[in-house]
């Protein structure tokens, strides 16, 4: 076998690994205490930070070696983790590792057809924190059989009278569960006094960060949960939701299917003057209580953003991805997105899964609707349950109409 045959089964043998191990592709509360310490000790201040106006390549480390093996992508990876807390995200704190959840409630809906479970969870310091899942499973016959698919998607509440919102993805054969996003953290200024932020005081990490952490903190329950199928958790949010479901795809490799609707916006293309929509500045001006603490000394200095939001999709990888979004998004740009989805590719051809990223635009505004429902369920029907399918994931719009 030639050189180049060596490096592709390498890359192959690794990306299987990563796949079939999926409880252990998280990181370990001594790793991640390590890497916030390290990020905090080794990062230039925002002042000194070079100006990059192109966007900063994933395949690049910091000292300008270019990644050509996967060893070093997993070097990298972690790399840009740490900039991405120190600058962006702020620092989460370790898994829990005390996740225990108690049904509360369990009744039949929909004429029987799906199963309705509330489910409270307990976690952290003297297991004094926890939130509450909504979990709608299709109900077991004798031809349908667990475990399920799995659906993660923050949202509004977690009561049963949600289950017709989702009706699509059970038909499908999806489970799905909802999390009240404001139980991880109040979405207002007041989220500091909310949630789990009371026990961490010594993290700088704000409200996407904590949602994102929530998210994992349901990882962890479906894990134990033999409805579940743990080889295929998927992630779903939209708008500020998509936002933190982008950082928990991100950095917990447990998820398999990443898919934020109306976010992902690449930020040195948003904004007045780059492109419309928000962008560091309005963000900064709107929402300080979002992104890290750091963010907001990025305000008027877009260029020394060291990241930006393409590589939130790139650390997925090789994992499945699809980032959905409006050709008239009033909160964005198209091509702000367009730009994330091409700035990612690199990495998704580096680990020899081009496939695995997905980009689907619609007509219309801000938010979901079905024809987003329908991607995503078409993506994850066609890459993950291997149901066959020949819609293509990767066609962007005309020119004229990414604006």
């Amino acid at each position: 076998m030639n050189a180049q045959g060596l490096f592709v089964s390498s890359v192959f043998a690794s990306i299987s690994f990563f796949l079939a191990t999926p409880a252990a592709c998280q990181s370990s509360p001594s790793a991640a205490t390590s890497r916030a310490a390290l990020g905090r000790a080794s990062r230039p201040a925002v002042k000194d930070l070079p100006l990059r106006a192109a966007m900063p390549d994933p395949l690049v480390a910091d000292g300008g070696q270019r990644v050509t093996t996967v060893d070093q992508w997993r070097q990298r990876r972690e790399q840009m983790i740490q900039i991405l807390e120190e600058y962006e995200y702020g620092h989460m704190p370790p898994p829990p590792g005390n996740v225990k959840g108690h049904e509360v409630a369990s009744k039949p809906l929909m004429d029987g057809k799906v199963k309705y479970r509330l489910v409270h969870l307990t976690f952290g310091p003297e297991e004094k924190l926890g939130f509450d899942l909504g979990i709608f499973t299709p109900a077991e016959t004798a031809t349908v059989k667990g475990p399920f698919p799995t659906l993660i998607t923050l949202s509004f509440g977690v009561n049963e009278s949600a289950a017709s919102r989702y009706q699509v993805a059970l038909d499908r054969g999806y489970a799905v569960v909802l999390i009240g996003y404001q139980q991880l953290g109040a979405d207002n200024p007041t989220y500091r006094k909310t949630a789990f932020f009371p026990a961490y005081p010594d993290y700088d990490w704000n409200d996407f960060s904590a949602w994102a952490w929530g998210i994992s903190r349901c990882v962890d329950f479906l894990q134990a949960d033999p409805l579940t199928d743990k080889s295929k958790i998927m992630a779903m949010g939209v708008s500020r939701l998509g936002q933190a479901v982008l950082l928990a795809g991100a950095v917990d490799e447990r998820i398999a299917l990443v898919a934020p609707v109306g976010g992902g916006m690449a930020l040195r293309f948003s904004g007045k003057g780059r492109g419309n929509g928000q962008g560091i500045d309005e963000i900064v001006d709107q929402n300080t209580y979002w992104f890290g603490p750091r963010f907001a000394e990025f305000r008027g200095q877009t260029d020394k953003l060291p990241s930006d939001q393409h590589w939130l999709l790139a650390l997925a990888a090789p994992r499945l991805f699809i980032l959905c979004n409006a050709l008239s998004d009033q909160y964005g740009n198209a091509n702000a997105a367009a730009q994330t989805y091409l700035g990612a590719k690199s990495v998704y051809a580096f680990l020899g899964v081009p496939d695995n990223l997905g980009v689907n635009f619609r007509p219309g505004q801000h938010g979901m609707n079905a024809t987003d429902w329908e991607a995503i369920l078409d993506f994850a029907d066609q890459k993950l349950l291997k149901r066959g399918g020949n819609r293509r994931f990767d066609q962007l719009p005309p020119a004229e109409q990414l604006h």
